[in-house]
Order: structure tokens, then sequence, then C-alpha cells
């Protein structure tokens, strides 16, 4: 299929989703409900292909498969079908004394036309989240997923195609033609997740019809070990964020300050860990995730070349040459900041490990740099807590663990500066996909003359009762 041909089906697409919305469809509350059971239903009868496909482009087992993307996805979905009826209500609000009588009220619509550009390392959940809160709102929605993950692509182009009618839902397969084509469109609302650069790129071609944005991005997520913090329970908890995904998640640990008394203890626990959870040949453990291409597969092992690593550095490609493994790796590293692994957000199952002198040295360090996705601090004094957050900024994170605050309905995912715009998850991905109009329903069986020309002395002396 040529690129012209690309265009054009895209554009049609596009024009029969539009029309489409126009005719209210998708509106009512019911309709969006048992669409969204619907695909509830499908999605556990296809778990084992979803499953499959997820372990064909990342060597993903079922187990750590279902944990982070397929059985998050069910669980998200089962809580929005529960609450879209509550949310999609007018949502009362006080109304102020000088507009008496009247009623207020914001009054949720969906934006129209939305486009969900998902990436390739939790190809499944995060293809399928926005989608969540894109059709709960009432969108019509236009999912791209990422070409690197061909299996799953086709997967969930098969899983909508038995929901929803492409002009209500439709998955647009494909690579950098596909993305471009999609960006030139004009769409009510685009989800973004994936790298810094590509964002960028993103805004950039939506502010040329002025539509909003939500980016999910990433950034060098730090760790901050104080000499406080149970350090055998934070290597643990360290490396399981680590090792998930092989490291390929936009919240992982990316690099880690410790305090240098307790430096050689983490580190000792840390390679205790690693053993522990993959084996002495992790490269060969059937539950290790592999590194997603060649092209990251190559790029990985470069960062590597000339460093100080204090455990693991190996490699090993599979059996058809197209990507490999890397081994779980520990790299020294000082405030400097000279290594190869620091000039860039890493992306795989490498740790840099930076000692300091006073937590102080540690939050200059993370506040000389972009503000990152996700900040996680291990420790035992309220203090530090109070002090890093009081001094950091980061989309969002945890004390004490990794990973998992964004396993949560009741709170948003999102980033803050060059980690991303908006959030979403649970009653955000409701809000992210919809608009609030603010509307003041006025009584006619009364009418305050005040504001009404000619002005009158007393009537600014009721105005100024009312407005102070």
């Amino acid at each position: 299929m040529n690129t012209t041909t690309h265009v054009d089906t895209i554009e049609r697409t596009v024009a029969r989703q539009r029309a489409y919305f126009r005719t209210g469809a998708t509106r009512p509350v019911s309709v969006r409900v048992k669409a969204l059971e619907r695909l509830r239903e499908e999605m556990i009868a296809r778990e084992t292909i979803l499953l499959d496909a997820l372990q064909a482009d990342l060597h993903k087992s079922h187990f750590e498969g279902y944990m982070c993307e397929v059985g998050l996805s069910l669980d998200e979905v089962g809580y929005l079908i529960k609450k879209i009826p509550r949310w999609a209500k007018p949502q009362w609000k006080p109304t102020p004394l000088p507009q008496f009588a009247a009623k207020s009220y914001e009054l949720p619509e969906p934006y129209g036309v939305t486009l969900i550009m998902s990436p390739w390392n939790y190809p499944c959940l995060l293809s399928l989240d926005p989608l969540f809160g894109a059709v709960a709102a009432g969108n019509c929605v236009v999912l791209k997923p990422s070409a690197y993950a061909p299996n799953v692509s086709h997967a969930l182009a098969d899983l909508i195609a038995a929901v929803f009618p492409p002009e209500w839902v439709a998955v647009i397969e494909g690579g950098r033609e596909q993305n471009s084509a999609l960006l030139e469109q004009r769409f009510d609302y685009i989800f973004f997740t994936g790298s810094v650069d590509v964002g960028k790129l993103v805004m950039e071609k939506a502010s040329k019809h002025l539509t909003p944005v939500t980016l999910e991005l990433g950034g060098k997520s730090p760790v901050i070990v104080d000499k406080t913090a149970n350090i055998p329970l934070t290597a643990k908890r360290l490396a399981f964020g680590k090792l998930l995904n092989a490291g390929q998640t936009c919240v992982a640990p990316d690099y880690c300050l410790v305090d240098r008394t307790v430096k050689d203890e983490l580190v000792a626990q840390l390679k205790k860990q690693f053993v522990r959870m993959l084996g002495k040949e992790p490269m060969e453990n059937p539950e290790f995730v592999r590194i997603i291409n060649r092209k990251h597969f190559n790029r990985l092992q470069g960062l590597l070349e000339g460093e100080h690593i204090l455990f693991g550095g190996g490699h090993r490609d599979d059996p058809d040459g197209e990507s490999g493994w890397i081994a779980p790796t520990l790299v020294a590293d000082t405030l400097e900041a000279n290594s190869k692994p620091m000039g860039e957000e890493i992306f795989g199952p490498i740790l840099p490990i930076i000692p300091y002198e006073s937590l102080d040295q540690a939050i200059d360090f993370i506040n000389d740099r972009e503000k990152p996705l996700a900040l996680y601090l291990f420790t035992k004094s309220k203090r530090t807590v109070e002090q890093v957050m009081n001094s950091c900024s980061f989309g969002g994170g945890c004390v004490n663990d990794t990973i998992i605050h964004l396993a949560t309905h009741h709170m948003g995912f999102g980033g803050v500066g060059a980690s991303g715009m908006g959030s979403y998850h649970g009653k955000k991905s409701f809000d992210t996909f919809t608009h609030y109009r603010s509307i003041v329903d006025k009584a006619t069986w009364m009418d305050l003359p005040m504001r009404y020309m000619p002005y009158k002395k007393v009537n600014e002396k009721l105005l100024r009762m009312f407005l102070k």
C-alpha cells in the first residue's frame, strides 16, 4: 500500500467517525456501558491470544503479561463500567447569590473524534486503558498501536473489530507513514504515549488545529536510598521495578542515588536479588523479557562500553538475531554524571549507582535535570519524605516501593514538564476525554435589575455588597 492510499484510508476513517459522532450514537450512557461490557467479555475470551501475542513480541511470560497488561486492563474497564452512569450525570454546583434565582451545573460532553497513539513496551495495557476512558466519555476513537509490537497490534485490531463498528472505534496498523498521516488529520483530542522527541512532534502537529493533547512521556526516574532505609527490602523492591519488562517501562527506576554509608550493602543486596529472581544465568531464564528490537539492543550495549560494571554487563542474541537479552547490570557512577547511561533514558535492565554525601546533594542532582515521570524514595525518616516531597517535582511515585503507584483507579497517572502533561486512570480517564460545560439555568419568574443600564448609585451600593 503506498503513502497516498494510507492517507486516503485514514481520511475516510476520520470522516466516517466524525459523521457517526454527529448522529449522537455514542452519547447514551447505556450504549457506552454495554460497549465496554462487550469489550471486557471479548478480552476475557481472547485472553490467551493477547498473552501469546505479548510473548511473541517481547518474550513476556503469561504471568507478567496478565499481571501488568491484560489483568490490569480488565480491572480498569470493570471499574469504569460501574462508575460511568454517575460520572456522566450533570455535576451540580453552588450558585452565587448575585445570580439568584438559578441552578448551576457542569454538563459532561465527549470531545468527538479522538486519536490514541500507543507504544510498544506495554502494547496491550497502554492501548486499552486510554481507549476505555475515551469510550466511557462517549467519543469515537482511532487507535494506532505500535508497529514494533506487530503481534499485539494484530490481536488488538481483531479484538476491536469484534466489538465496535469502525465508524465508532477503528484500529490503524502500520509504522511511521501511518503515524505521519494520522497527525495531519484534525482530531478533537489526541492521547499519546511514547518518547519525549515524538511527543514534541505530536504537540506541534496538534497546535495546527488547537487540538488538546495528553502526553504520557518518560525521562530518567530517580531512586533515593537514605541511610535509614531497610536495605534488603529496598533491594528487593528496587530489583522488581528494574527487572519488570526488562526495564522497558516508562516509570522504571532509571538511576539510584544512595547514601554513601549504605552503598556497598545496597549493591550486595541488589546482586543477591537479581540472582534470586532470575538465577545465575538470567538471559537463559524463560521469564526474562527480551529487548524489543536490534536497534534498542545495540543501544543498550553501547551504553555499557567503557563503563565501570559492578555486576552483570553480559548480553545474548536471540536465535533469529533480531534482538536479544541484556543481563541485569549495575554501573558505578558519580554525582558528576559523566557516564553514558546517565546521558539518556536507559529503558533497559541497567542501573547506575551514584553515592551521595548529603540528601541536599541528591535533591540538587535531581533538580538540575528535567522533571521525571516518577521518583522513588526509600527511607524510614518522615523528615526525609517531607524534604524530598517539598523539593522535587515529578509525575508520581512511591515511598519504599517502585512502580505500583500507577496500578490504582483512585489516583491519576501522568507526567509534569518534560515527562508529559495530563493524566488518566479511573475517573481521570473519563475526565481526560470529557469537556465539562459550565451551565447556569436562570429562572424567569424574577429578574434583579441592578446589572442593567442605565447604572444607578443605589444599584452600585448593592453591587458592592455582593462583590467584595
